[in-house]
């Protein structure tokens, strides 16, 4: 038996089928204009017979694009990637989906030590340009990025440092919101659970928001914090504990994260409080696990297909010469049941 030989049809075939030349079906494929109607349709139906199919990396190399963008996702060192917050991985579905949504690929890398740190997609003209979140904790991975070269067309999610240029929620407003929320229901000794020194600089801004709507209402907001280098759920487990263990009188929490909250619930449960009852405790990032917690975990979430299109176009718009500035996602409150109705 004689085996059947694919044959690669080429432009050079599309441009002896419609009887012009190569150049100008290149030309024409590309929506040239200065193709006439006519002879853009001949090519057209010619490629269409020989079932051409454009080779569209070649032609966004001619143009000087890639079509791609770079995605990297910052870990802590050694960190196993299936634990990663599950934050980072909706943001990334987000991200990836709007970027789709404008004839983009998405080159994704996990990075989380020296050894692997990289970021010079756009000099190997591997990407156009690239988008990074993570954990900010990992500070040498954040120098990295922060060092590389001027003209670099980059935006990052919640960066610690804010001369880069970044995309986050809208932190304050977000958690104000779950203080105000608190307070409707009754709430009155709410305790901060999280950090205003972290390189997590969304902590520090929705410790600010919590604090403004405690002093709002007359009361004083108080910060437990948590211990630095630690799992964010074991962060706050352990904060729940010192508060516990240190008397002061407190009816709810405020985690700053809602994996620091999910602590925070484990640990008073397993202390024998009732949730929501004699405490109430609310989370921020609006993370899939807090809808099976017990009880379920209110928390701030942010919009994260919103999240996803200001990353890809702030990117964009870099690409194409803007400068970039900072954005802010909005916020919702989704009640569930660690608050009293």
């Amino acid at each position: 038996m004689v085996e059947k030989r694919i044959v690669r049809v080429t432009s050079f075939d599309v441009a002896e089928k419609a009887g012009v030349s190569q150049s100008t079906v290149s030309r024409a494929l590309a929506g040239d204009t200065s193709i006439s109607e006519p002879t853009r349709k001949r090519v057209m139906e010619a490629a269409r017979a020989l079932n051409y199919q454009v080779d569209e990396n070649a032609a966004r190399l001619r143009r000087g694009r890639t079509g791609t963008l770079a995605l990297v996702m910052i870990c802590r060192p050694g960190e196993d990637r299936k634990d990663l917050n599950p934050f980072y991985f909706a943001l990334l579905g987000s991200t990836c989906a709007a970027a789709a949504a404008r004839g983009y690929e998405v080159l994704v890398s996990f990075q989380d030590s020296p050894e692997n740190f990289w970021g010079h997609y756009q000099e190997r003209r591997k990407a156009d340009g690239m988008i990074v979140i993570g954990t900010s904790e990992n500070t040498a991975a954040w120098d990295y990025f922060g060092e590389l070269a001027e003209g670099t067309n980059w935006v990052c999610w919640g960066a610690p440092n804010d001369s880069f240029p970044w995309v986050r929620s809208d932190n304050i407003a977000g958690a104000t919101l779950a203080t105000r929320h608190m307070l409707v229901r009754g709430y009155r000794q709410i305790v901060c659970i999280g950090s205003e020194t972290s390189p997590q600089r969304q902590f520090k801004e929705r410790f600010d928001g919590y604090a403004a709507a405690m002093q709002d209402a007359g009361l004083e907001p108080f910060l437990q914090r948590i211990e630095r280098g630690l799992p964010r759920e074991e962060q706050g487990r352990l904060a729940a504990a010192a508060l516990i263990d240190s008397g002061r009188p407190f009816d709810a929490v405020f985690g700053v994260s809602d994996e620091i909250a999910l602590g925070a619930l484990k640990e008073l449960t397993a202390r024998g409080f009732k949730v929501p009852h004699d405490v109430g405790v609310v989370g921020f990032d609006g993370v899939r696990a807090g809808q099976w917690s017990t009880p379920p975990l209110t928390t701030v979430e942010s919009d994260f297909e919103v999240a996803g299109s200001l990353l890809v176009d702030r990117l964009i718009a870099t690409i194409g010469g803007e400068a970039p500035s900072p954005r802010r996602v909005p916020v919702r409150l989704v009640v569930r049941g660690s608050t009293r109705d």
